[in-house]
C-alpha cells in the first residue's frame, strides 16, 4: 500500500510547465457544478487548489463574509498562489497532504476537482474530506473517466499510442482511470447521504474561442507528463516527441472537436442523531 501510494505521489507531481494548464482554468469553465452551489458567507475547502485560479473565483462567490482555504501538497504551487492572491480577503492557502488533512467539521462545503484521479487510495482521501465537512455540509467531487475521451477526427497514431501508454502509466501506480464512474459508490462508502450525480462533459469545438487552449492540453501533457513517462521507462523519448509534434500539427490542421467525460458527485454529511432529534 505504501509503495503504490509513493508511486502515485511521484507520478502525480506537477512537472514544470503544468502551471499553464492550471492558470487557464476558471470556476465557471472548469467546475460548473461547484459554481452553482456557492453562495455568500459559506466556508469552503478547495482540495488540490494548485496555483489558486479557481480558488480565487470561489472566494469571490462567497464574499464578503465567507472564507476559503485552498490546499495542495505541492509547496511551489501554494507559494505561487499566495503571491498571486495575498490581498484577497477571506482567502488562505496551506500546504497539506489529503491523507493527513488537519481539519475537522470545519467547512460548509468541501470540493475536490480532478484530484482523486491522481490517488492510489481515493476512498481514504474522500473520508478525510468528509471529516473536514460540518454535519449537514456538502462534499462535491469532480473527476474524469479518462477511458471515455472522444476526439474527432482521431488524432495521429503517435498520440493514440502515447495516450494508451499514459493510461497504463497511471494504472501501474494504482490510479483509477475510470474514477468518475465510481464516485457515487465511494461517496456512499464514505458516509455521505443525499448523493446527487451531475454529468459535466467538457465539449470543445473548433469554433470555440478557447479551442486551441483546451485541445492543446494533450500537447502540454506530452511535453510535461510525457517526460516523466520517459523517465519511468513507459515510452521512449522519440515516441514522446513524435506524439507531441504530431498532435500539435493535427490540432492546427485537422482537429474538429474533443469531449472530456467528467462527472460531479455531491453528498451531504449526516447530522448526528442527537441533533436530528433536537
Amino acid at each position: 500500500m505504501q509503495r503504490s501510494e509513493s508511486t502515485a505521489e511521484h507520478r502525480a507531481h506537477m512537472p514544470e510547465g503544468t502551471q499553464r494548464i492550471l492558470n487557464g482554468r476558471s470556476l465557471q469553465t472548469a467546475h460548473r457544478r461547484l459554481a452553482a452551489l456557492l453562495r455568500p458567507s459559506l466556508t469552503v475547502l478547495d482540495l488540490g487548489c494548485g496555483t489558486g485560479a479557481i480558488t480565487r473565483d470561489i472566494a469571490a462567490a462567497v464574499a464578503p463574509h465567507g472564507q476559503v482555504v485552498g490546499v495542495d501538497v505541492n509547496a511551489a504551487l501554494i507559494a505561487e498562489a499566495r503571491r498571486a492572491y495575498e490581498t484577497v480577503p477571506g482567502l488562505f492557502f496551506e500546504v497539506c497532504d489529503v491523507y493527513t488533512l488537519p481539519f475537522r467539521t470545519a467547512f460548509d462545503l468541501v470540493s475536490a476537482a480532478r484530484v482523486l484521479q491522481w490517488l492510489a487510495h481515493p476512498l481514504d482521501a474522500l473520508r478525510m474530506l468528509v471529516a473536514a465537512t460540518k454535519p449537514g455540509g456538502r462534499v462535491v467531487i469532480l473527476d474524469y473517466n479518462h477511458e471515455k475521451i472522444v476526439w474527432h477526427p482521431p488524432p495521429p497514431v503517435s498520440m493514440r499510442l502515447f495516450y494508451t501508454a499514459f493510461l497504463r502509466w497511471r494504472a501501474e501506480a494504482g490510479m483509477d482511470n475510470a474514477v468518475a464512474d465510481h464516485l457515487a459508490q465511494m461517496c456512499a462508502q464514505a458516509g455521505l447521504v443525499n448523493i446527487v450525480t451531475t454529468p459535466q462533459p467538457e465539449m470543445t469545438q473548433r469554433t470555440d474561442p478557447d479551442f486551441a487552449v483546451r485541445l492543446g492540453l494533450w500537447a502540454e501533457v506530452a511535453a510535461t507528463r510525457g517526460r516523466q513517462m520517459v523517465s519511468d521507462g513507459v515510452i521512449t523519448e522519440p515516441q514522446r516527441a513524435a506524439a507531441e509534434t504530431g498532435y500539435r500539427a493535427w490540432l492546427h490542421d485537422n482537429a474538429a472537436s474533443q469531449c472530456l467525460y467528467l462527472i460531479a458527485v455531491e453528498g451531504t454529511r449526516p447530522q448526528p442523531a442527537s441533533q436530528k432529534l433536537g
